[in-house]
């Protein structure tokens, strides 16, 4: 079915901000229309859409040519029309090639809220996706609200492209490290993301076989503290993982803490520092490629010391692992969003029951029904006895709208 015959149809009710985000990805992707309600109705002080929320909307709006967006008066309501994804296309409004993102200072999300949806839209772009985010809310750590650290979205999210046949030209460049902010909002990185691989369809996968454990990669990182922490994190996450597999290296990264202007009227170039902090991020590998990631970050009210964290981040991660399957929890949503939007084939994926079972997944497989995708096809794993199920899919066929008009 083409964006066009989808334009006509009465657009899809949500309500509540649930997925949100990944939401809007689907009414991109499918071209239809959404009608999203009582998003914070009862909140006494920020009723409606959130900064971040508002922030994404404006990204899609960048990335994409005829959408259109209504808010209501509260922005607790909101229709949303998707347009052609348009990527960094001349005339698109890119300034030398490159979309410039702002994120306001209160954005309380990590810069992968943003990151995740737009690597899931660049293969169906018209053009090249070159987003450089910038702005008091940029934070590139892990996030109390769950949200991965750029550090997992580079090592851990992207090298599954190259299953779907995706590959070439992809990069997340971390061009200035922050952590939360005072009172957990902003925090004034920066972050580039180069999406340069379009593809008409995604391949279909098979992914059956979870593999064991072979290396562990980490990076820990610290802005604006001491370079001891991250010796102290790695040390702490070493003395957990070593016994579990010999091949550990986490490498280090020490880096300044961003400043911003103190807002003080009187002395007009006063400028504070924000963003300061330390944390891990750890991913693993099986001999068969698949990928496990854990973050931790420490909290922007300080009081937690980086051994804490660093064993804190290892048994995360074996956590992850244990749960079984060929992907872990956050990567899942990416795998079944590109499999559902690829050739009309059935792609099998294998994955923990504990991860198909959780309640992110399950409402994601409604959200990928309601927007017209086939249901998927569950049956127990009959390789070994770890209590894993197979995921099948049927894609739909959609692909890159954009390139076929092209």
């Amino acid at each position: 079915m083409s964006k066009n015959s989808n334009a006509s149809q009465a657009p899809i009710h949500f309500t509540t901000q649930r997925a949100l985000a990944h939401r809007l990805v689907l009414s991109t992707l499918t071209g239809r229309a959404i009608h999203v309600s009582k998003i914070r109705p009862s909140s006494p002080t920020n009723p409606g859409l959130a900064p971040h929320e508002i922030s994404l909307l404006r990204l899609l709006e960048a990335i994409t040519n005829g959408s259109n967006i209504e808010i209501s008066y509260t922005g607790t309501t909101f229709v949303y029309r998707p347009g052609l994804i348009t990527g960094c296309a001349p005339g698109s409004g890119a300034s030398g090639g490159v979309i410039r993102h702002e994120l306001p200072a209160g954005c309380s999300r990590g810069v992968s809220y943003f990151l995740i949806p737009l690597c899931l839209l660049a293969p169906f772009s018209k053009s090249p996706m070159n987003v450089l985010f910038s702005g008091p809310g940029v934070v590139t750590s892990a996030t109390p609200a769950g949200d991965l650290s750029a550090d997992s979205v580079r090592t851990a999210i992207l090298p599954l492209y190259s299953g779907f046949g995706i590959s070439n030209n992809i990069e997340v460049r971390i061009l200035r490290r922050s952590n939360l902010g005072p009172g957990g909002r902003g925090g004034a990185g920066e972050v580039q993301l180069v999406f340069g691989h379009q593809v008409r369809l995604p391949k279909t996968i098979h992914m059956l076989n979870p593999g064991r454990i072979k290396k562990i990669r980490g990076v820990a990182y610290c802005t604006g503290v001491s370079a001891s922490n991250n010796a102290r994190m790695i040390e702490a996450a070493r003395g957990v993982l070593n016994p579990m597999t010999g091949d550990t290296y986490i490498f280090s990264d020490v880096s300044s803490a961003p400043y911003l202007p103190s807002g003080e009227k009187s002395v007009s170039n006063l400028k504070k520092k924000t963003g300061v902090g330390f944390g891990l991020s750890l991913v693993a590998e099986s001999s068969t490629g698949c990928l496990y990631s854990a973050d931790v970050a420490s909290p922007p009210s300080g009081g937690t010391p980086p051994e804490d964290l660093g064993r804190h981040c290892a048994y995360q991660l074996l956590e992850t692992v244990s749960l079984g399957g060929c992907v872990p929890i956050a990567a899942a949503p990416t795998m079944f969003t590109l499999m559902a939007m690829g050739s009309e084939d059935v792609g099998r994926l294998q994955i923990g029951r504990d991860v198909i079972c959780s309640e992110h997944i399950i409402n994601l497989g409604r959200d990928l029904r309601a927007f017209g995708t086939s249901g998927w096809g569950i049956r127990e794993s009959t390789a070994g006895d770890d209590g894993d199920v197979v995921v099948s899919v049927v894609g739909r066929g959609i692909g890159n709208i954009g390139r076929k008009i092209a």
